[in-house]
């Protein structure tokens, strides 16, 4: 055990919020899946709670093997994943499984998926941190340095936008960030922005004439429409959502005692924010904001102490997307914004999710054990 322990290097304050997300996570699963239990194991309230806990075991065991990889290492591995993310990404629209009326998934044995955008989120980001590092100097130049960035965010992002809008657009967002922070010419990612645009309204306006290019657009623009007339008929997840901020009070109806569980649709994933309110107030709700901004804060620290490029580019787009889909995610239990899908990561329930934000946040750990070498042992390390 203590030889484990030495072994665990990196931000102990990343450590820190990873593991009280993990327990908030585990609390949070179990209260809200009793419904699911008795729908579909015979009341086996443990079932979905112990499924959870091997899924953040395995978490924890790929954050901790790739925190001891070093993280230049990442550069060259990633390499390959482009170009194995962009055909799954391509497989899974023809030949994913259909859920909400979108193929987000592809089947694998024993009765398991596979969300080819979570591979795609982290490769994406691992490529453009990589490339723009290579390209610093020349980086503000269109050819050689925003071309080549531009064309895999302009792929990925339509490969991924038929099924999950709100990923793609988080993605999307994420690229334009480290492109900013990468210092590619602000008339370049203006340009970007608009392409985007319009790509976005030419999709739309072929789906309104081909349904099946785009089978969820009226599930996308009813969302919106209802958000903004306020239909409450219509909005039913988020006047549930509502309920269950409004019942839990200050301090909450405290663990195992939400209502609104059963009455909330995916509880467990997509408003599973709104059951942590309901049952630990707006303390606890405070709390996992503020464990999230910490972990963004840290990870800004951890650049700004970073010797390389690669390393600065790769932790702030990393941290970036996990925070920014997190307050998503928030936003929507709140109303803040219309309704997305985004699940809170390392908190709602899932399989491939948890895993690559486990891995995610391995690689940022990774970072940081190298800045906390003494001056002498850290290298200026070169991206091959």
């Amino acid at each position: 055990m203590n030889t484990f322990l030495n072994n665990i290097k990196g931000d102990k304050v990343i450590w820190a919020v990873v593991i009280l997300l993990s327990v908030f996570s585990l609390l949070a699963v179990y209260s809200s899946t009793g419904t699911l239990a008795y729908k579909y194991q015979s009341g086996n309230t443990e079932y979905y709670m112990f499924k959870h806990f091997i899924i953040l075991i395995f978490g924890f065991i790929l954050m901790y093997l790739a925190h001891l990889v070093k993280y230049t290492y990442f550069s060259r591995i990633f390499q390959i994943t482009l170009y194995i993310a962009i055909p799954l990404l391509l497989l899974t629209l023809f030949v994913g499984l259909n859920i909400n009326e979108a193929k987000r998934v592809l089947p694998l044995p024993f009765n398991l998926t596979f969300q080819t955008s979570d591979l795609a989120k982290l490769t994406l980001i691992m490529y453009l941190a990589r490339l723009l590092t290579k390209k610093q100097e020349q980086i503000k130049d269109f050819k050689s340095a925003f071309l080549p960035i531009m064309v895999p965010v302009i792929i990925v992002c339509i490969l991924i936008l038929p099924a999950n809008f709100s990923t793609a657009a988080i993605l999307f967002a994420t690229s334009l960030v480290l492109m900013f922070i990468g210092r590619i010419n602000l008339k370049h990612i203006l340009s970007l922005i608009g392409i985007g645009l319009v790509s976005l309204s030419l999709m739309f306006l072929l789906a309104k004439v081909y349904p099946n290019l785009l089978p969820r657009i009226d599930t996308w623009t009813n969302r919106i429409e209802n958000y903004i007339n306020g239909d409450i008929e219509r909005n039913y997840q988020v006047e549930q959502a509502k309920i269950a901020i409004a019942s839990g009070g200050i301090l909450g109806k405290f663990p195992g005692n939400s209502t609104q569980r059963n009455f909330l649709p995916h509880p467990y994933s997509d408003f599973i924010y709104a059951i942590i309110i309901e049952e630990y107030g707006l303390i606890g709700g405070i709390v996992i904001v503020l464990l999230y901004l910490i972990l963004f804060f840290r990870a800004v620290k951890i650049v700004t102490k970073c010797p390389r490029n690669f390393g600065a580019f790769l932790t702030i787009g990393v941290a970036f997307s996990l925070v920014f889909q997190a307050m998503i995610n928030m936003a929507v239990a709140v109303n803040l914004i219309p309704v997305t899908g985004q699940t809170l990561p390392l908190v709602s329930m899932g399989g491939t999710s948890i895993w690559f934000t486990s891995l995610a946040i391995g690689i940022i750990l990774s970072v940081s054990k190298e800045i906390e070498k003494k001056p002498e042992k850290v290298k200026s390390y070169a991206i091959a």
